[in-house]
């Protein structure tokens, strides 16, 4: 079997298997539709920080070998051995993947913080708008 047949072969058991997982969800009876997940402020808001943590610590410790991995490389490469170059680019590929996870880190600690931001808005405007919407009643 060719390696195209196998992939195609994996990706259909793979799309089955989802979708057998997917049709056997139970239903919520209360009609939440959220499937039993329960996330308040507080479980987004400990996320967020979490996310903000390890974006720091990545910043930091994801670097902390690339002075000397850097030297290594050079010293490698200065006496004709080939696995200074291979090096060299296994740190530039490591630095590059730090990179990606510092800025996927930033993005969810950013989008969770927006959304508690804007949750609170949103609680707020409809605070308001049944305040005022009793106001109205008791007026009538």
């Amino acid at each position: 079997m060719s390696f195209d047949e196998e992939w195609s072969a994996a990706r259909a058991t793979a799309a089955a298997n989802v979708s057998m997982r997917l049709n056997q969800v139970p239903v919520d009876p209360g009609g939440g539709g959220a499937g039993g997940l329960d996330l308040n402020q507080d479980h987004i808001g400990a996320i967020g920080s979490e996310a903000y943590k390890l974006h720091s610590r990545l910043q930091t410790d994801g670097k902390h070998a690339a002075t000397s991995t850097a030297e290594a490389a050079g010293a490698l490469t200065k006496e004709n051995f080939a696995s200074g170059a291979a090096l060299l680019k296994a740190n530039t590929l490591w630095e590059s993947q730090v990179k990606t996870l510092v800025a996927a880190c930033a993005n969810i600690s950013n989008g969770l913080n927006y959304s508690l931001s804007s949750h609170a808005k949103d609680e707020e405007q409809l605070r308001a708008d049944f305040t005022t919407s009793a106001l109205d009643s008791y007026l009538k």
